[in-house]
């Protein structure tokens, strides 16, 4: 009795049967899978935010946070690049808007009546004024699900490393990613992209800024 009193408890091992480590970026193919089911879902905000997802290589925290001005010219159209000022590192980033993005989130802002100054994706909840992290981290599981994928593989992160992933495999241009990304520093846009720094650094040397 006084060993089984003595004998120390197994500690719960807090990551048992969940994946840990970076989330992969979506490939083009999962993309387009998404696409295509939330257009024919006849889903606006969810396509609007999508497509913007995956253009603006934002945080999920300065994406549900956009206004309608931070992504509309002065004359209402949605604009082909936009200028957003991160909230974690203060540093503004500017990344293009596509034209299959500028068209759904045309199609949204133009079925809600949004304003200039609201938000571009208002909650539907009461007491919050847009679509929180969470909500956004939901509705990617919902999508994810939709097209047969597993949601725990993959994370909100996922979508901001997306464009960026795909625009290093093309160019190896590492300078190129870590402005669309707003990092400071090009060691953390080697970490974020999860390759060797030797060769990241060969690369960055042989490019021209």
């Amino acid at each position: 009795m006084l060993n089984e009193v003595l004998k120390p408890k197994k500690r719960r091992v807090w990551n048992k049967r969940k994946l840990i480590g970076q989330k992969p970026p979506l490939k083009p193919h999962e993309i387009w899978a998404i696409r295509i089911h939330l257009q024919m879902a006849g889903k606006r905000r969810d396509l609007a935010l999508f497509n913007l997802a995956i253009d603006s290589n934002l945080r999920g925290c300065d994406l549900v946070s956009l206004r309608v001005q931070d992504v509309c010219s002065s004359q209402g159209l949605v604009a082909s690049r936009a200028t957003v000022t991160q909230q974690k590192t203060g540093r503004p980033v500017q990344f293009e808007i596509t034209q299959q993005a500028q068209a759904a989130i045309t199609a949204w802002i133009t079925h809600q009546a949004l304003g200039p100054t609201q938000y571009l994706f208002p909650s539907r909840l009461k007491g919050s004024p847009h679509v929180s992290t969470r909500q956004y981290a939901r509705l990617l599981d919902s999508w994810l699900v939709d097209i047969g994928l597993d949601p725990t593989a993959y994370g909100t992160h996922s979508l901001r490393r997306t464009k960026a992933s795909l625009v290093y495999q093309r160019t190896k241009n590492i300078r190129a990613v870590q402005l669309l990304l707003g990092h400071s520093k090009l060691e953390s846009t080697v970490r974020y992209l999860g390759i060797e720094p030797d060769d990241a650094l060969t690369i960055a040397e042989q490019t021209e800024v």
